[in-house]
């Protein structure tokens, strides 16, 4: 791990004609002093782009590896993607499922798991542009934020009509208490082969999958913002048992809780507080989708 570093961010609300697609805008910049990079990983999360400058990271998630990219696209993830930075200056785009639908257009279960460069890739071309903006010398951060809204409000290919019923289901899944898949598909309108096909194609996993994501980063974000509840006190009430959970550790970060408290976590700590407190959640698949539909079904 470096010693000497240091790490800020910035969290931008998206405007409100653009809200219901992403789920934040951030800038960070992160100094390391030593010849050591930070290491870290990111937890399960929705798709995400993130635009670098100085620095580039090293990427590993699942068996694909990225390194040396100035444009990155993270497909929808139930695994951790593990990074390594030093120097560098990063604005961070959070993709919500309609986001991705809109924006993106492929399927997302294509995409889950992944890492991508967005210059390399057909799917992803569209954004190297934006990339190319606002990497300009001379633009400052007010500008660069300015020519992302410019981006997505009147560059950007849309691709389709919005479905409403991506709203829906997203909304199910922010449910307190956690539908069963059945349940869900009642909820939505739906029936259970649409919701099936509904959940792959927009939000990268079968619907069992992302209830079993949500239920576990519920414990985690909880965890992170209070340790000294311990991972007793912070799992989630809809496990049945502390061996539950660890499974569901297991499955998510890859490892069992106890190790990963025992891990030194430079960037991803204090990132989740500071976006706790600027934008009322720890980790984005958390977030409430706002400013869409609902079905009328």
């Amino acid at each position: 791990m470096a010693q000497d570093a240091q790490v800020s961010v910035t969290f931008y609300e998206p405007p409100a004609d653009l809200e219901r697609f992403f789920t934040t805008f951030y800038y960070v910049e992160t100094e390391v002093q030593s010849d050591c990079p930070m290491t870290d990983s990111l937890h399960p999360e929705w798709a995400g782009l993130r635009i670098m400058s100085g620095n580039r990271p090293d990427c590993v998630i699942g068996d694909q590896k990225l390194s040396g990219s100035q444009c990155i696209v993270t497909g929808p993830s139930s695994l951790p993607l593990q990074f390594s930075i030093k120097n560098c200056r990063m604005w961070g785009i959070g993709l919500l499922p309609l986001g991705w639908a809109t924006f993106v257009g492929q399927p997302a279960d294509t995409f889950a798991n992944s890492v991508q460069d967005a210059y390399s890739s057909d799917a992803f071309a569209q954004f190297g542009g934006l990339a190319d903006e606002i990497l300009q010398s001379g633009m400052g951060e007010a500008d660069q934020l300015a020519a992302i809204h410019h981006f997505f409000r009147e560059t950007a290919p849309r691709f389709g009509k919005e479905d409403p019923r991506i709203l829906a289901i997203h909304s199910a899944l922010l449910e307190p208490e956690l539908p069963q898949v059945c349940e869900m598909a009642t909820l939505c309108g739906i029936n259970q082969r649409t919701l099936e096909r509904l959940c792959r194609k927009h939000f990268g996993f079968s619907p069992k999958v992302l209830l079993r994501r949500q239920r576990f980063m519920r414990s985690l974000a909880q965890f992170v913002m209070d340790p000294s509840l311990g991972w007793i006190g912070a799992i989630d009430s809809l496990y049945f048992d502390q061996s539950h959970f660890v499974r569901d550790c297991k499955k998510f970060l890859g490892m069992p809780p106890s190790e990963y408290a025992a891990m030194d976590h430079p960037v991803i700590m204090g990132f989740m507080r500071e976006r706790m407190r600027a934008h009322g959640s720890a980790v984005q698949t958390l977030d409430q989708p706002e400013g869409g539909q609902a079905p009328t079904s």
